[in-house]
């Protein structure tokens, strides 16, 4: 694969346009709070959109050949959520709840924001890539985020009684699979493997709101990286080491262990060294947790992805050279 065809075409075009968010944000035109709209319409409108037209124009077929995918992305990025948690959970100063928000950091790759932005400028605008967007999205909103707000309210009702919402621990499975870039996908492909056909004539409704999905959800975060204070520290390295080497490189291992497809494990392993996801800090502010250092790792995962992206696609099919599937 042509090294300068993806940073012309899935790079350069996602720092000119974050560049754009920045620099209105630091001159006043948007604020930190129009972010936070920007990524509710992306979250709540324009992705869920994507992802349903995208999924329901696949095949049945396509679905049973993807099992290895689904299984792979949920064992990779939850295996690696678990392990930044642990890892971050060793430091002295650190509590459980920023533990938790590391790797709701750390340890989920910002599949929704960027995810088509990225993919289909590199492998085409084709129902498998909005698959793998799919899929690793239902991986990060419909597990890894209940399971990082469970760990999360766990430590802050043992530092302080009643500071956190109490309730069942599976309310944040479901309040997440409220959420449209949960249900949706899912609903797709239920519509799938029901083989209902899908008529060419309702796409064209889904599809003007599902394009605003990867330029807003670009522009929107260089408005919130205009918002923060960028610092360096060791945890900062060492969360952006873990998003960016650690991730892809389980993701690869266990893909050709199981003789996964080679296209979809380049692309799930492109999905794995994404920049971390951007509805930690979120969660990170709404609580008041990890917010600073969050923050600059997410800060400093961007900057780097603009060297793995095509680092870990060159390395992905060197494996496959080496290990024929």
């Amino acid at each position: 694969m042509n090294i300068t065809h993806i940073i012309l075409y899935a790079i350069v075009p996602i720092i000119v346009v974050m560049l754009a968010g920045y620099i209105s944000g630091k001159k006043g035109v948007f604020s930190g709070e129009d972010a936070k709209k920007f990524n509710k319409v992306v979250l709540d409108y324009a992705l869920p959109a994507a992802l349903f037209v995208s999924i329901v124009q696949a095949s049945r077929e396509m679905l049973v050949r993807d099992m290895k995918l689904t299984l792979v992305a949920t064992i990779g990025i939850m295996a690696c959520f678990m392990l930044v948690y642990f890892v971050f959970r060793l430091f002295k100063k650190n509590t459980g709840a920023d533990a938790a928000v590391s790797a709701l950091i750390s340890g989920s790759p910002t599949i929704g924001f960027l995810g088509f932005a990225v993919l289909e400028p590199i492998f085409g605008t084709n129902p498998s890539v909005a698959l793998v967007v799919a899929i690793v999205g239902i991986v990060v909103n419909a597990i890894g985020i209940p399971v990082g707000l469970s760990l999360m309210n766990a430590s802050l009702e043992k530092q302080q009684p009643g500071s956190a919402k109490k309730g069942s621990a599976w309310l944040p499975v479901l309040h997440a699979l409220e959420q449209p870039v949960a249900w949706a996908p899912i609903l797709a492909v239920i519509w799938v493997v029901a083989g209902i056909p899908w008529p060419d004539w309702a796409s064209p409704s889904f599809n003007l709101i599902a394009k605003a999905n990867a330029s807003m959800a670009v522009f929107s975060a260089g408005i919130t990286l205009s918002a923060i204070k960028f610092s360096i520290n060791f945890q900062v390295i060492l969360g952006s080491i873990m998003k960016m080497i650690l991730m892809p490189a389980v993701i690869l291992i266990i893909g050709l262990l199981v003789h996964m497809d080679p296209t979809n494990l380049k692309m799930l392993v492109v999905a794995g060294s994404l920049p971390p996801a951007f509805s930690g800090i979120i969660i990170a502010d709404e609580y008041n947790v990890y917010t600073a250092t969050g923050t600059s790792s997410l800060t400093l995962s961007i900057i780097l992805f603009i060297g793995f992206c095509p680092l870990w696609i060159w390395l992905t099919e060197l494996a496959l050279n080496a290990f024929p599937m």
